[in-house]
Formats: C-alpha cells, sequence, structure tokens
C-alpha cells in the first residue's frame, strides 16, 4: 500500500509526462480532492519543543509536573496533550535503583526448649472431590 504523498507526487510525475491529470488519477485509483488537499500545520510542535526543553531542564519531572510547570509560565493546555506529546517525544523518566543495605549477620532460629513455650498456627485449605471447600486450622507446639 502506497502513502497519499506517494501517490500525489506520482500523479504530478505522470501530468509532467504529458498525461492528462483526470487520467493519471484514475489509473492511481486517486480523487482529485486529494491530489489538492493540503495537511493542516501541526501545532503541536512548539508545545513539543517547551516540553523536551522542560523535560531536558528537570530531569526528575514526569509529565504530570512538566504540565504543571507549562500552566505556571501561563501555557493553557490539556494534561492529555502533554502526555501524549511526552510519550510521542520519547521521554521517560529513569528509575532510581534502590540503594542495597548491607545485610547483617544471620543467625539461625532459637528452638523452643520448653513445650507451650512457642506455638505456630496456619490455615489451610482444600477442596472435596464434590467441589465443597474444606478450612484447617493447623496449630503445632514448636518444641515437638
Amino acid at each position: 500500500m502506497v502513502s497519499a504523498p506517494a501517490r500525489r507526487e506520482l500523479v504530478r510525475h505522470m501530468v509532467s509526462r504529458g498525461l492528462s491529470e483526470r487520467r493519471s488519477l484514475r489509473v492511481i485509483g486517486m480523487s482529485a480532492s486529494a491530489l489538492r488537499y493540503k495537511p493542516a500545520c501541526d501545532h503541536n510542535c512548539a508545545l513539543k519543543e517547551k516540553i523536551i526543553a522542560l523535560a531536558q531542564r528537570h530531569r526528575r519531572y514526569g509529565a504530570g509536573m512538566i504540565y504543571l510547570k507549562l500552566r505556571q509560565a501561563g501555557e493553557i493546555v490539556n494534561h492529555k496533550r502533554v502526555d501524549r506529546l511526552y510519550a510521542q517525544a520519547g521521554l521517560q523518566i529513569k528509575k532510581r535503583r534502590r540503594k542495597k543495605i548491607p545485610i547483617s549477620e544471620r543467625h539461625p532460629l532459637v528452638r523452643p526448649t520448653v513445650a507451650n513455650q512457642v506455638w505456630s498456627m496456619d490455615f489451610v485449605f482444600d477442596r472435596t472431590a464434590e467441589g465443597r471447600s474444606i478450612k484447617n486450622l493447623t496449630v503445632v507446639d514448636d518444641a515437638l
């Protein structure tokens, strides 16, 4: 599939070679209004440049903070438009890596020496063959 601008250029080339415009349009399969179409100018260019400039100045600002900065500067823009242009520009905050806390020396858990000193409990869920649910409370003395 060929894009519309490429087809327009092809029609203009055929007309320059001596073929009539209507005939070349019919051969290409394009309407006359599509040939004369002038694309609307992009109103987002200036805003996109401002967003990129703000993102370079403030590296830790995401789309939301850049939107607020634009509003503070007097720009009247929609936050969804700022989000879209921010994403189209390929901007993204770099994730901070968490600082690893050094692991202290590990000690094994001390086993209780006397009965009734430490107890553990847990709920266990299971299903029967008929599909009914069974809930068991398991209580264990850790000393034994």
